[in-house]
């Protein structure tokens, strides 16, 4: 499939934090996706008390409203800005502490204990540092990762997961040839390619 000159186009680090640090900031949504509601059955599978991913999490709203169910999250994102955004929009008090095994990164987790977001490059993280999950709400991540770092990204989370796990994943699909991204087109063929 076509996907225009997106093949070979980057989005830096320091893109994302300008994003954020201008409020250029159109893919969060305030009141947390509707997909995420239509197909929360298909994520929990039945089942209570899961360990839930947010890759490159923003201040995604569905993070507190998951963990308010009983649900412990556990979110990565690279802007500390949002991070902090995202507790002090939900009055959620926090603590911060370094992760020794990352350098410069940081986690920020609710006092309550069923948030942690760490804050660094998502391919800074492993299953030993974070652990493995049961569910993965991907709504804003594959869409975001430079194309070219597709496969590294898919088996990161891929390591992440139990095997038993629930993943759900939201795209976009749009004329590559007419939008730069991101969000990034990845098409279906792409998304059975990567994850099986």
């Amino acid at each position: 499939s076509d996907v225009g000159s997106q093949k070979e186009r980057v989005v830096t680090e320091e893109e994302w934090l300008q994003k954020w640090e201008m409020g250029n900031i159109g893919f969060h949504k305030e009141q947390g996706h509707p997909l995420l509601q239509k197909y929360l059955d298909v994520l929990l599978n039945g089942r209570s008390g899961l360990r839930i991913f947010f890759p490159l999490c923003g201040k995604a709203v569905e993070m507190k409203w998951l963990a308010d169910m009983g649900h412990s999250v556990v979110g990565v994102e690279i802007c500390e800005q949002a991070v902090k955004e995202f507790f002090s929009e939900h009055s959620l008090p926090y603590c911060e502490e370094p992760v020794p095994e990352i350098s410069g990164a940081k986690m920020f987790q609710s006092t309550s204990g069923n948030i942690s977001l760490y804050c660094c490059s998502i391919y800074d993280l492993s299953s030993s540092i974070v652990g493995k999950f049961d569910g993965v709400w991907d709504r804003g991540a594959l869409v975001a990762v430079n194309p070219c770092d597709r496969q590294r990204y898919a088996s990161l989370m891929i390591s992440l997961v139990e095997k038993n796990s629930s993943y759900l994943l939201a795209t976009v699909s749009y004329d590559p040839n007419k939008h730069k991204g991101p969000p990034f087109y990845v098409p279906e063929s792409e998304v059975r390619s990567l994850f099986g």
